[in-house]
């Protein structure tokens, strides 16, 4: 699946800057309507290694009211979380709508299908479960009215290594880059094959993946800003088209009288 994608798209700087404030502006208009609605959308960016998931979220989220979103960094479990089944950290983490109407999830419980496997911290027969598991999961948070939209940012090995090694050499941005993130690229078949499994196994009409075309980053985060916007403007227009959910109406009290009232011995 991976090896269709086609990474030369690309988008002209002044492209760009015009493309991407407009939709900016026209996702600020759609998180109002989530909080003005009391829905919810849960994002989840998964991708390679420097594959530019970081910069898409701040693009998506820089005109965006701060009080109606939330990023979750997800790493390793540590402490609590690791007493529970993987998908509780993650279930204790969706907020209600009132709180927080865009959940972004940079990494997710798709490590599961990935790092575990790849890596050996997950038996074969568990992260085998975990594909129904995960489709159980996002099922449950469609039939509760939250919105799920999936990322996959997928760049070439020689875009990474070109990227990993601007960051060396940045000293601002040197501790993104770790000794694990080298040792992954020995593996990249390995992942590869992984995440063509997980695309295949756990893309639903409620919960669809997208993959990113990220050798472009600003190619990238348009895509990304449109698909998003383009996910909460078809709710939108089904929730129009299904108009305002009636209220059953209350029955009027009988209003007693005089002679209803029970006789007094």
């Amino acid at each position: 699946m991976l090896e269709t994608i086609d990474l030369s798209l690309k988008l002209e700087k002044s492209d760009y800057r015009q493309q991407l404030l407009e939709l900016q502006l026209e996702a600020r208009q759609l998180a109002h309507w989530l909080y003005q609605s009391k829905r919810s959308i849960v994002l989840v960016f998964e991708g390679w290694d420097a594959a530019g998931k970081g910069g898409s979220i701040r693009r998506l989220t820089e005109r965006v009211d701060p009080r109606g979103f939330e990023v979750f960094p997800i790493a390793a479990p540590a402490g609590e979380d690791k007493t529970h089944h993987y998908l509780w950290r993650f279930w204790r983490r969706l907020l209600s709508p009132q709180e927080k109407q865009i959940l972004i999830f940079d990494r997710s419980w798709y490590g599961r299908v990935m790092v575990e496997r790849v890596e050996g911290f997950a038996a074969r027969e568990e992260w085998q479960r975990a594909y129904r598991e995960i489709n159980d999961f996002e099922r449950q948070l469609h039939e509760a009215g939250i919105l799920v939209g999936k990322f996959w940012f997928h760049i070439s090995p020689e875009e990474q290594l070109r990227r990993f090694k601007a960051r060396e050499h940045t000293p601002h941005k040197t501790w993104k880059l770790t000794d694990e993130d080298w040792r992954n690229r020995d593996k990249w078949q390995a992942y590869e094959d992984a995440v063509n499994d997980m695309l295949l196994k756990t893309s639903t009409l409620q919960a669809p993946w997208t993959v990113i075309e990220g050798e472009d980053k600003r190619w990238a985060r348009v895509k990304t800003l449109r698909t998003v916007n383009r996910l909460i403007a078809a709710e939108r227009e089904r929730a129009a088209a299904a108009g305002p959910v009636k209220k059953p109406k209350k029955k009027k009290k009988k209003k007693t009288t005089k002679h209803d009232k029970p006789a007094m011995n």
